[in-house]
Protein backbone atom coordinates (compact mmCIF):
# COMPACT_ATOMS: atom_id res chain seq x y z
CA UNK A 1 0.00 0.00 0.00
CA UNK A 2 1.01 3.31 -1.02
CA UNK A 3 1.36 6.59 1.44
CA UNK A 4 -1.12 8.53 -0.59
CA UNK A 5 -3.80 7.46 -3.38
CA UNK A 6 -2.59 10.84 -5.45
CA UNK A 7 0.85 12.71 -5.75
CA UNK A 8 -0.89 15.88 -7.20
CA UNK A 9 2.45 17.76 -9.18
CA UNK A 10 1.64 21.27 -9.38
CA UNK A 11 -0.54 23.82 -6.53
CA UNK A 12 -2.25 25.67 -9.92
CA UNK A 13 -5.52 25.53 -10.67
CA UNK A 14 -6.09 22.65 -13.12
CA UNK A 15 -4.23 20.50 -10.14
CA UNK A 16 -5.90 22.22 -6.74
CA UNK A 17 -8.97 21.17 -8.44
CA UNK A 18 -8.39 17.36 -9.17
CA UNK A 19 -6.87 17.29 -5.44
CA UNK A 20 -10.13 18.94 -4.21
CA UNK A 21 -12.40 16.90 -6.23
CA UNK A 22 -10.15 13.58 -5.29
CA UNK A 23 -10.10 14.91 -1.47
CA UNK A 24 -14.14 14.82 -1.86
CA UNK A 25 -14.25 11.53 -2.93
CA UNK A 26 -12.09 10.06 0.09
CA UNK A 27 -8.99 9.74 -1.65
CA UNK A 28 -5.44 10.57 0.06
CA UNK A 29 -3.90 13.40 -1.94
CA UNK A 30 -0.62 15.25 -1.35
CA UNK A 31 -0.12 18.32 -3.15
CA UNK A 32 3.33 19.48 -3.93
CA UNK A 33 4.76 22.37 -6.37
CA UNK A 34 8.30 24.02 -6.60
CA UNK A 35 7.46 27.72 -6.28
CA UNK A 36 6.48 28.89 -2.56
CA UNK A 37 3.11 29.45 -2.73
CA UNK A 38 -0.26 27.71 -4.24
CA UNK A 39 -2.09 28.51 -7.07
CA UNK A 40 0.18 28.83 -9.72
CA UNK A 41 0.21 32.06 -12.30
CA UNK A 42 -3.56 32.81 -10.36
CA UNK A 43 -1.40 33.71 -6.89
CA UNK A 44 -1.81 37.04 -5.72
CA UNK A 45 0.75 38.88 -3.59
CA UNK A 46 -0.71 41.58 -0.65
CA UNK A 47 0.88 45.01 -1.00
CA UNK A 48 -0.23 47.10 1.44
CA UNK A 49 -3.83 46.22 1.37
CA UNK A 50 -3.74 45.44 -2.44
CA UNK A 51 -3.64 42.45 -4.04
CA UNK A 52 -1.24 41.79 -7.01
CA UNK A 53 -1.26 40.03 -10.00
CA UNK A 54 1.74 38.39 -9.58
CA UNK A 55 2.03 36.67 -12.61
CA UNK A 56 -0.22 38.77 -14.98
CA UNK A 57 -3.55 40.00 -14.98
CA UNK A 58 -6.74 37.15 -15.00
CA UNK A 59 -9.80 37.86 -14.78
CA UNK A 60 -11.96 35.22 -14.39
CA UNK A 61 -14.90 35.21 -17.05
CA UNK A 62 -17.39 32.37 -18.55
CA UNK A 63 -20.68 31.72 -19.85
CA UNK A 64 -20.57 28.03 -18.28
CA UNK A 65 -23.04 28.77 -14.76
CA UNK A 66 -22.02 25.58 -13.14
CA UNK A 67 -18.69 26.85 -13.51
CA UNK A 68 -19.09 29.92 -12.19
CA UNK A 69 -21.60 28.48 -9.50
CA UNK A 70 -18.38 26.12 -8.83
CA UNK A 71 -15.76 28.47 -8.27
CA UNK A 72 -18.26 30.57 -6.46
CA UNK A 73 -18.78 28.06 -3.64
CA UNK A 74 -14.90 28.68 -2.60
CA UNK A 75 -15.20 32.49 -3.09
CA UNK A 76 -17.90 35.12 -4.00
CA UNK A 77 -17.07 37.09 -7.05
CA UNK A 78 -17.12 40.87 -7.51
CA UNK A 79 -18.33 42.23 -10.59
CA UNK A 80 -15.46 43.47 -12.17
CA UNK A 81 -16.45 44.12 -15.85
CA UNK A 82 -12.55 43.93 -18.25
CA UNK A 83 -12.94 47.39 -20.27
CA UNK A 84 -9.26 48.15 -21.19
CA UNK A 85 -7.79 51.03 -23.21
CA UNK A 86 -5.21 51.23 -25.63
CA UNK A 87 -2.47 54.40 -25.75
CA UNK A 88 -1.51 54.98 -28.97
CA UNK A 89 1.54 57.74 -28.94
CA UNK A 90 -0.49 59.08 -26.61
CA UNK A 91 -4.10 58.77 -27.71
CA UNK A 92 -6.30 56.66 -26.47
CA UNK A 93 -8.80 54.37 -27.33
CA UNK A 94 -11.45 52.01 -26.08
CA UNK A 95 -11.26 48.13 -26.51
CA UNK A 96 -12.28 46.10 -28.13
CA UNK A 97 -12.96 47.67 -31.11
CA UNK A 98 -16.58 49.04 -30.90
CA UNK A 99 -18.46 52.59 -31.23
CA UNK A 100 -16.39 54.42 -28.71
CA UNK A 101 -13.19 53.17 -30.66
CA UNK A 102 -14.70 53.87 -34.14
CA UNK A 103 -15.84 57.51 -33.02
CA UNK A 104 -12.12 58.28 -31.30
CA UNK A 105 -10.78 56.83 -34.68
CA UNK A 106 -12.77 58.70 -37.41
CA UNK A 107 -15.53 61.09 -35.25
CA UNK A 108 -18.66 58.35 -36.85
CA UNK A 109 -21.33 58.47 -34.60
CA UNK A 110 -23.64 55.75 -36.29
CA UNK A 111 -22.61 52.07 -36.87
CA UNK A 112 -23.82 52.33 -40.63
CA UNK A 113 -20.96 55.29 -41.10
CA UNK A 114 -18.47 52.93 -39.01
CA UNK A 115 -19.24 50.07 -40.89
CA UNK A 116 -18.83 51.87 -43.89
CA UNK A 117 -15.36 53.52 -42.68
CA UNK A 118 -14.42 49.55 -42.50
CA UNK A 119 -15.48 48.23 -45.43
CA UNK A 120 -14.05 50.81 -47.43
CA UNK A 121 -10.81 50.57 -46.12
CA UNK A 122 -10.96 46.51 -46.23
CA UNK A 123 -11.84 46.96 -50.15
CA UNK A 124 -9.09 49.18 -50.67
CA UNK A 125 -6.33 47.05 -49.59
CA UNK A 126 -7.78 44.26 -52.07
CA UNK A 127 -6.80 41.37 -50.21
CA UNK A 128 -7.99 38.08 -51.20
CA UNK A 129 -6.28 35.05 -49.93
CA UNK A 130 -4.66 36.06 -46.50
CA UNK A 131 -1.48 35.09 -46.20
CA UNK A 132 -0.32 36.29 -42.74
CA UNK A 133 -1.55 37.52 -39.53
CA UNK A 134 -1.23 41.57 -41.13
CA UNK A 135 -3.00 41.16 -44.41
CA UNK A 136 -5.67 38.76 -42.47
CA UNK A 137 -5.80 41.70 -39.98
CA UNK A 138 -6.32 44.30 -42.42
CA UNK A 139 -9.03 42.34 -44.09
CA UNK A 140 -10.74 41.94 -41.15
CA UNK A 141 -10.83 45.73 -39.77
CA UNK A 142 -9.00 47.49 -42.13
CA UNK A 143 -5.93 49.46 -42.24
CA UNK A 144 -6.28 52.10 -39.30
CA UNK A 145 -7.15 50.01 -36.67
CA UNK A 146 -4.50 47.48 -37.71
CA UNK A 147 -2.35 49.88 -37.78
CA UNK A 148 -3.25 51.67 -34.33
CA UNK A 149 -4.55 48.89 -32.38
CA UNK A 150 -2.57 45.93 -34.01
CA UNK A 151 0.33 45.75 -35.34
CA UNK A 152 3.34 46.86 -32.95
CA UNK A 153 1.26 45.21 -30.12
CA UNK A 154 1.13 42.17 -32.05
CA UNK A 155 4.47 41.70 -32.77
CA UNK A 156 5.72 43.14 -29.39
CA UNK A 157 3.53 39.98 -27.93
CA UNK A 158 4.87 37.44 -30.22
CA UNK A 159 8.52 38.77 -31.35
CA UNK A 160 8.49 39.02 -34.57
CA UNK A 161 6.93 40.84 -37.60
CA UNK A 162 3.38 40.48 -38.23
CA UNK A 163 3.97 39.27 -41.66
CA UNK A 164 5.84 36.53 -40.26
CA UNK A 165 3.18 35.51 -38.34
CA UNK A 166 0.72 32.43 -39.26
CA UNK A 167 -3.56 34.05 -40.45
CA UNK A 168 -4.67 31.89 -37.95
CA UNK A 169 -3.18 33.55 -34.58
CA UNK A 170 -6.61 36.18 -36.14
CA UNK A 171 -9.25 34.03 -37.16
CA UNK A 172 -11.66 36.67 -36.04
CA UNK A 173 -11.71 39.99 -34.44
CA UNK A 174 -14.19 41.51 -31.57
CA UNK A 175 -15.60 44.23 -33.73
CA UNK A 176 -18.46 45.69 -32.08
CA UNK A 177 -21.11 48.26 -33.75
CA UNK A 178 -22.57 49.47 -30.40
CA UNK A 179 -21.38 51.33 -27.15
CA UNK A 180 -19.38 48.82 -25.33
CA UNK A 181 -16.99 48.46 -23.83
CA UNK A 182 -17.39 45.07 -21.88
CA UNK A 183 -13.90 42.95 -23.48
CA UNK A 184 -15.48 39.78 -22.87
CA UNK A 185 -19.38 38.63 -24.16
CA UNK A 186 -19.22 35.98 -21.33
CA UNK A 187 -22.45 36.06 -18.71
CA UNK A 188 -20.26 35.73 -15.88
CA UNK A 189 -17.28 37.72 -15.05
CA UNK A 190 -15.54 38.94 -11.62
CA UNK A 191 -12.91 38.61 -9.77
CA UNK A 192 -12.43 36.99 -6.31
CA UNK A 193 -13.23 39.08 -3.72
CA UNK A 194 -9.84 39.36 -1.40
CA UNK A 195 -8.11 37.72 -4.31
CA UNK A 196 -7.50 34.78 -6.55
CA UNK A 197 -5.78 32.65 -3.30
CA UNK A 198 -9.49 32.60 -1.56
CA UNK A 199 -10.14 30.85 -4.72
CA UNK A 200 -7.12 27.73 -4.43
CA UNK A 201 -7.06 27.97 -0.76
CA UNK A 202 -10.59 26.80 -0.40
CA UNK A 203 -9.84 24.00 -3.21
CA UNK A 204 -6.80 22.92 -1.02
CA UNK A 205 -8.15 23.74 2.32
CA UNK A 206 -7.24 20.01 4.27
CA UNK A 207 -5.62 18.55 1.88
CA UNK A 208 -1.74 17.98 2.77
CA UNK A 209 0.65 20.51 0.18
CA UNK A 210 4.03 21.27 0.14
CA UNK A 211 5.64 23.97 -1.20
CA UNK A 212 9.18 24.83 -2.62
CA UNK A 213 9.56 21.01 -3.16
CA UNK A 214 10.82 19.94 -7.36
CA UNK A 215 9.14 17.15 -8.52
CA UNK A 216 12.43 16.44 -10.79
CA UNK A 217 15.14 16.95 -7.80
CA UNK A 218 13.37 13.92 -6.14
CA UNK A 219 11.36 12.05 -8.83
CA UNK A 220 12.05 8.36 -7.84
CA UNK A 221 11.20 9.22 -3.80
CA UNK A 222 8.25 11.33 -4.91
CA UNK A 223 6.55 9.10 -7.31
CA UNK A 224 7.28 6.11 -5.23
CA UNK A 225 4.90 7.96 -2.36
CA UNK A 226 1.50 7.31 -4.08
CA UNK A 227 -0.29 4.83 -6.87
CA UNK A 228 -1.25 7.66 -9.31
CA UNK A 229 0.73 10.71 -10.39
CA UNK A 230 -0.99 13.77 -11.50
CA UNK A 231 1.07 15.78 -13.65
CA UNK A 232 0.42 19.64 -14.25
CA UNK A 233 3.73 20.89 -15.29
CA UNK A 234 5.75 20.95 -19.14
CA UNK A 235 4.92 17.62 -20.76
CA UNK A 236 8.63 17.70 -22.29
CA UNK A 237 10.42 18.55 -19.00
CA UNK A 238 8.02 15.35 -17.92
CA UNK A 239 9.96 13.38 -20.76
CA UNK A 240 13.66 14.68 -20.14
CA UNK A 241 13.11 16.86 -23.42
CA UNK A 242 14.23 13.97 -25.01
CA UNK A 243 12.29 15.58 -28.33
CA UNK A 244 13.62 18.71 -27.78
CA UNK A 245 11.88 21.97 -26.10
CA UNK A 246 8.54 23.12 -26.89
CA UNK A 247 8.71 26.72 -27.25
CA UNK A 248 6.97 29.56 -25.56
CA UNK A 249 6.38 32.87 -24.79
CA UNK A 250 7.26 34.17 -21.62
CA UNK A 251 6.62 37.74 -19.60
CA UNK A 252 8.74 39.87 -17.63
CA UNK A 253 7.07 41.95 -15.05
CA UNK A 254 8.43 45.48 -13.24
CA UNK A 255 6.25 46.31 -10.49
CA UNK A 256 6.09 49.76 -8.60
CA UNK A 257 4.71 50.76 -5.50
CA UNK A 258 3.29 54.43 -5.93
CA UNK A 259 2.45 57.23 -3.20
CA UNK A 260 -0.93 57.82 -4.67
CA UNK A 261 -4.16 56.53 -4.96
CA UNK A 262 -4.92 56.28 -8.76
CA UNK A 263 -2.29 56.28 -11.15
CA UNK A 264 -3.92 55.57 -14.49
CA UNK A 265 -8.40 55.14 -13.26
CA UNK A 266 -8.19 51.52 -14.91
CA UNK A 267 -7.03 48.11 -14.43
CA UNK A 268 -5.36 47.81 -17.85
CA UNK A 269 -3.76 50.25 -20.51
CA UNK A 270 -2.12 48.48 -23.60
CA UNK A 271 0.18 50.30 -25.15
CA UNK A 272 0.01 49.72 -29.14
CA UNK A 273 2.66 51.59 -30.32
CA UNK A 274 6.20 50.35 -31.91
CA UNK A 275 8.42 52.63 -29.39
CA UNK A 276 7.06 51.56 -25.65
CA UNK A 277 8.90 48.21 -25.21
CA UNK A 278 6.06 46.96 -23.14
CA UNK A 279 2.45 45.95 -24.05
CA UNK A 280 0.74 46.92 -21.06
CA UNK A 281 0.67 48.48 -17.13
CA UNK A 282 -1.75 46.78 -14.96
CA UNK A 283 -2.58 48.99 -11.54
CA UNK A 284 -4.09 46.14 -9.63
CA UNK A 285 -6.41 48.03 -6.84
CA UNK A 286 -9.27 48.23 -10.07
CA UNK A 287 -9.50 44.89 -10.24
CA UNK A 288 -11.40 45.51 -6.68
CA UNK A 289 -12.69 48.74 -6.50
CA UNK A 290 -9.67 49.53 -3.94
CA UNK A 291 -10.02 52.34 -1.85
CA UNK A 292 -6.40 52.21 -0.59
CA UNK A 293 -3.98 55.72 -0.28
CA UNK A 294 -1.45 54.26 -2.64
CA UNK A 295 -1.18 51.86 -5.59
CA UNK A 296 0.63 48.95 -7.23
CA UNK A 297 1.52 49.09 -11.11
CA UNK A 298 3.15 46.41 -13.01
CA UNK A 299 5.15 47.60 -16.85
CA UNK A 300 4.19 43.87 -18.52
CA UNK A 301 7.42 42.84 -21.01
CA UNK A 302 6.81 39.95 -23.29
CA UNK A 303 9.91 38.19 -24.05
CA UNK A 304 11.59 35.02 -25.24
CA UNK A 305 11.03 31.77 -23.34
CA UNK A 306 14.30 30.29 -21.78
CA UNK A 307 14.97 27.47 -19.91
CA UNK A 308 14.10 28.26 -16.13
CA UNK A 309 11.90 31.38 -17.31
CA UNK A 310 8.34 30.96 -16.92
CA UNK A 311 6.25 29.41 -19.57
CA UNK A 312 3.05 31.53 -20.41
CA UNK A 313 1.93 31.06 -24.56
CA UNK A 314 2.26 27.99 -26.39
CA UNK A 315 3.49 28.54 -29.61
CA UNK A 316 1.37 26.11 -31.61
CA UNK A 317 3.02 26.20 -34.73
CA UNK A 318 3.29 23.36 -36.83
CA UNK A 319 6.97 22.44 -35.71
CA UNK A 320 5.86 22.56 -32.52
CA UNK A 321 2.62 20.75 -32.27
CA UNK A 322 4.72 17.70 -33.97
CA UNK A 323 6.99 17.86 -31.14
CA UNK A 324 3.85 17.59 -28.67
CA UNK A 325 2.57 15.01 -30.49
CA UNK A 326 5.46 12.95 -29.67
CA UNK A 327 5.22 13.91 -26.20
CA UNK A 328 1.63 13.22 -26.18
CA UNK A 329 2.39 9.75 -27.61
CA UNK A 330 4.29 8.63 -24.81
CA UNK A 331 2.46 10.43 -22.17
CA UNK A 332 -0.94 8.14 -23.45
CA UNK A 333 1.81 5.61 -22.63
CA UNK A 334 2.71 6.32 -18.72
CA UNK A 335 0.84 4.08 -16.35
CA UNK A 336 -0.90 5.54 -13.36
CA UNK A 337 -0.09 9.19 -14.25
CA UNK A 338 -2.65 11.78 -15.31
CA UNK A 339 -0.93 14.80 -17.14
CA UNK A 340 -3.30 17.96 -17.21
CA UNK A 341 -3.64 21.66 -17.53
CA UNK A 342 -2.48 24.29 -19.84
CA UNK A 343 1.97 22.68 -19.61
CA UNK A 344 1.15 19.42 -19.83
CA UNK A 345 -1.42 19.54 -22.02
CA UNK A 346 0.36 22.71 -24.17
CA UNK A 347 -2.51 24.67 -25.26
CA UNK A 348 -3.31 27.91 -23.73
CA UNK A 349 -6.31 28.04 -21.23
CA UNK A 350 -8.74 30.62 -19.92
CA UNK A 351 -9.08 30.23 -16.35
CA UNK A 352 -12.95 28.62 -16.45
CA UNK A 353 -11.14 26.34 -18.87
CA UNK A 354 -8.48 25.17 -16.81
CA UNK A 355 -11.38 24.56 -14.04
CA UNK A 356 -13.87 22.77 -16.62
CA UNK A 357 -10.98 20.32 -18.04
CA UNK A 358 -10.10 19.96 -14.59
CA UNK A 359 -13.74 18.54 -13.71
CA UNK A 360 -14.09 16.67 -16.78
CA UNK A 361 -10.52 14.89 -16.08
CA UNK A 362 -12.20 13.74 -12.65
CA UNK A 363 -15.65 12.69 -13.95
CA UNK A 364 -13.90 10.58 -16.81
CA UNK A 365 -11.48 9.18 -14.02
CA UNK A 366 -14.07 8.26 -11.40
CA UNK A 367 -16.51 7.21 -13.50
Amino acid sequence: MKQYDYLIVGAGLWGSVFAHEANKRGKKCLVIDRREHTGGNVYCENVEGINVHKYGAHIFHTNDKDIWDYVNSFVEFNRYTNSPVANYYGELFNLPFNMNTFYQLWKVKTPAEAQAKIQEQVKAAGITDPKNLEEQAISLVGTDIYEKLIKAYTEKQWGRKATELPAFIIKRLPVRFTFDNNYFNDRYQGIPIGGYNKLTEGLLNGIETRLGVDFFKDREALSELAETIVYTGQIDEYFNFQYGFLEYRSLRFENQLLDQDNYQGNAVVNYTDGETEFTRIIEHKHFEFGTQDKTVITHEYPQEWTKGAEPYYPVNDDKNSETFNKYKALASAEENVIFGGRLAEYRYYDMHQVVGSALSRVKKHFA
